[in-house]
C-alpha cells in the first residue's frame, strides 16, 4: 500500500511532533499553518485524510466555526482532535459531514485506527463517485438527460462544485434546464436533506422583490398586516436558488451584494440581524457582461456570484441527445394521460432532430406531448408533431430550387406520388392520406402545392 497522506492543521507543538514521530510509517504527514493551506489541500484533493486539530490558534473558537464546518463538509475525510470545551462543536461537525471524532489527549493507537478506517473510506467514497459518474455520464445526471459532450462538462461540473460551497452561476437560454442544474448541485451537496428554494427574480415585481427576497416585519410598508420570512430566511440551511438574476434592479443588485459579502441580512422593518446559512445559485439567460458594459448589472456583483459558472448547451447544439430526451419524456407523459404511446416512427424522430428548437427543451417536452394526446395509433407518426416541426417537410417542397437539382426532383417525385394516391382511391382524400402515411391536412398542401406548380407550368 502506498503512504497515507495525512494533513495535519494544528498549532499545538506537542500534538504535531507525537504524531510525526509515532503515528506509523504507512503515513505520510504534512503540516498546513493557515485556514487557507486547508481549504487548498481539501479542495485539490492533496491528502487522504484531514486531521482537524479544534481552536489550534487560541484565539477562539467561535470564529473559526464556519470554516471548520466548510472543511467538515469536503469530500475528503475528516477527523476532529477535540477537548472538553470544544465536544459539542466536534459532535456537530461529525453531524456536518466529518469522519469521526477523537478527545485530546488522543491514544495513539485508537487514532492510528481511526486513520486508517478514515483513509478506506474516502477510497471506497471516491470509487463508488466514480462508477456513478461513469454511470450518469451515459444516462443522465440527477433527473438530467443526454450523453453529449456539452452534457458530460454539466456533469463534471456538477459533480465538482457539489459538495463547496462556491458560488455558481448557471447561464444558458431560456428551457434549457437551468434550475435542473442547481437541483443537481444541490441534491448532489451536503445540503440534499435541507430546503431547496427557488426564486425567478423576473416574475417579482420591483416593487415587492426586497420584501420577497429579505421578508418584513408587521407594518413595514403599506398592506404587510403580519410579519413574514423571506425566501433568505425559509433556505435556511439548504439552497436558495436566484434565476433570472439579470432582472433585478440596480438599487436590489446593491443589496443583494452586501448580503453575500457579509453573509446576514435583516426583514424590512426590523433591525435584527439574521445570518446567512443558506448556499445561493443564480442563473440568467442574459448576456451579464453586456450588461455590465451598458451599465444594467453591478460588476461588483457578477465577480461575487460568477466564482464557477455552468453553461447549459442549447438543444441545438446536442442534438445527438434529442432521442434520448424524446423517449424520456414519451414514457413520462403516456403514463400520465394513460395512452398507450410507445414509439417514435423514423421519420418523426428525423424531424425532432432537424428542428432548430428556439424554445430549447421546454418545447420539446411540449411537443411530446401534444404528439401523445393527438396520437391514434401506439406510435408517434410525423402528422402528430406541431405545424413548425412539420412544416420543415413543406419547405424541402416549395424552396426556389434549381430545375435538375435533388431538392427539385424530391419536390415533384412527392407531388407526383400524391396525385397517383388520389387517383387510386377514387377521389377520396382521406383513403389516399392513409395509404401514404400522412395527415390529411398534409395531403391538402401537397395538392395545392401541385395546382400551383401546374399553374407556373
Amino acid at each position: 500500500m502506498s503512504l497515507i497522506r495525512i494533513g495535519l492543521y494544528t498549532h499545538n507543538l506537542t500534538l504535531r511532533s507525537l504524531l510525526s514521530s509515532v503515528i506509523g510509517g504507512e503515513f505520510k504527514i504534512g503540516e498546513e499553518r493557515s485556514a487557507e493551506e486547508v481549504r487548498d489541500l481539501v479542495l485539490n484533493r492533496r491528502c487522504d485524510v484531514l486531521v482537524l486539530d479544534l481552536d489550534p490558534d487560541g484565539t477562539g473558537i467561535e470564529r473559526q466555526v464556519r470554516f471548520y464546518e466548510e472543511v467538515a463538509s469536503s469530500p475528503v475525510p475528516v477527523v476532529v482532535i477535540f477537548d472538553g470545551q470544544t465536544a459539542a462543536i466536534a459532535d456537530a461537525l461529525v453531524r456536518r459531514g466529518a469522519y469521526s471524532s477523537v478527545r485530546k489527549p488522543p491514544m495513539l493507537r485508537d487514532l492510528r485506527t481511526g486513520l486508517l478506517r478514515a483513509y478506506e473510506h474516502g477510497r471506497l467514497k471516491r470509487e463508488l463517485a466514480s462508477a456513478r459518474q461513469d454511470l450518469e455520464g451515459a444516462l443522465g445526471c440527477d433527473g438530467m438527460i443526454g450523453a453529449s459532450p456539452h452534457m458530460r462538462l454539466v456533469y463534471d461540473l456538477v459533480q465538482r462544485v457539489a459538495n463547496l460551497e462556491a458560488s455558481v452561476l448557471i447561464t444558458g437560454e431560456s428551457g434549457t434546464g437551468k434550475e435542473l442544474v442547481a437541483r443537481a448541485i444541490h441534491n448532489l451537496g451536503g445540503r440534499a436533506a435541507r430546503p431547496f428554494v427557488a426564486v425567478s427574480c423576473g416574475a417579482i415585481p420591483e416593487t415587492l422583490i426586497e420584501a420577497e427576497l429579505f421578508g418584513h416585519e408587521k407594518g413595514a410598508f403599506t398592506g404587510a398586516a403580519g410579519a413574514r420570512e423571506g425566501y433568505l430566511e425559509q433556505a435556511g440551511d439548504g439552497t436558495l436558488f436566484l434565476d433570472e438574476i439579470g432582472e433585478l434592479s440596480p438599487h436590489t443588485q446593491v443589496k443583494l451584494l452586501r448580503v453575500l459579502q457579509q453573509r446576514e441580512f435583516s426583514r424590512l422593518g426590523s433591525s435584527r440581524v439574521i445570518p446567512l446559512r443558506a448556499r445561493v445559485l443564480f442563473a440568467t439567460h442574459r448576456d451579464l457582461t453586456a450588461m455590465i458594459a451598458q451599465g444594467e448589472f453591478r460588476q461588483d456583483l457578477y465577480y461575487r456570484i460568477n466564482v464557477m459558472r455552468i453553461a447549459c448547451p442549447s438543444l441545438e447544439e446536442r442534438t445527438g441527445d434529442i432521442p434520448l430526451l424524446a423517449h424520456h419524456f414519451l414514457k413520462q407523459y403516456s403514463q400520465a394521460y394513460r395512452k398507450p404511446v410507445t414509439a417514435i416512427e423514423p421519420r418523426a424522430l428525423a424531424l425532432l432532430q432537424a428542428y432548430a428548437w428556439p424554445g430549447n427543451v421546454r418545447e420539446l417536452e411540449n411537443a411530446i406531448q401534444q404528439a401523445i394526446i393527438l396520437a391514434e395509433e401506439n406510435t408517434i407518426l410525423p402528422e402528430d408533431l406541431p405545424e413548425p416541426i412539420r412544416e420543415q417537410e413543406l419547405l424541402e417542397l416549395v424552396g426556389d430550387s434549381p430545375a435538375g437539382s435533388f431538392e427539385r426532383l424530391l419536390r415533384d417525385y412527392k407531388l407526383k406520388l400524391a396525385r397517383a394516391a388520389i387517383q387510386e382511391c377514387h377521389g377520396n382524400k382521406t383513403l389516399a392520406a392513409r395509404s401514404l402515411c400522412i395527415s390529411r391536412a398534409y395531403l391538402h398542401r401537397l395538392i395545392r402545392l401541385s395546382d400551383e406548380h401546374c399553374s407556373a407550368a
